[in-house]
């Protein structure tokens, strides 16, 4: 009389997924070693090279690339490249005399070093825009306000009497 072995859930289940998989057509591996010689060899068969599973390392710039899309900052990153690039999109004649100041919304604000090299960027602008949308990409940038040099203030202290300024200062 041969006694059978006393089966637990564990193993009863076990055996139930098992008998599934094979009514599916799906073979049955018996070692984690078999494992990756059979999925090694169905990729190489497949594609000629070995599939990646999520755990390769991968090069930082596309897991920033990645992090950037996931997370939306595609239009910030964007503008910080208007800033961080200005000299090589708009040249190094105007980026020696003008220099971004701010980006606010869609504006992005340029101070100049004087009111000649300000008109000038004024008459610009349009090109300026056209560069920066094939660099950026169209819609993250579509203003330019150009500002010359600020002239330097009279009011001295935190109080301040209303009237015309310095008049007779300079004789």
């Amino acid at each position: 009389m041969s006694e059978e072995p006393e089966i637990d859930a564990a193993t009863a289940a076990l055996l139930r997924v098992r008998a599934a998989a094979e009514a599916r057509g799906e073979r049955r591996v018996r070692s984690a070693a078999a494992l990756r010689r059979v999925s090694a060899r169905d990729a190489a068969a497949r594609t000629g090279a070995p599939r990646r599973h999520g755990r390769d390392p991968l090069n930082l710039g596309s897991v920033v690339t990645r992090m950037v899309q996931d997370r939306g900052w595609s239009t910030p990153v964007s503008v910080g490249s208007v800033i961080s690039r200005w000299p090589q999109i708009v040249g190094p004649e105007i980026a020696a005399h003008c220099t971004p100041d701010a980006f606010r919304e869609t504006t992005l604000h340029v101070v100049c070093d004087s009111t000649a090299w300000a008109t000038q960027l004024r008459l610009l602008v349009p090109s300026l825009l056209a560069r920066f949308d094939a660099e950026i990409g169209p819609g993250i940038l579509t203003a330019i306000k150009v500002s010359g040099p600020t002239a330097p203030s009279w009011r001295k202290g935190p109080r301040h009497v209303g009237g015309r300024g310095p008049r007779d200062t300079y004789g």
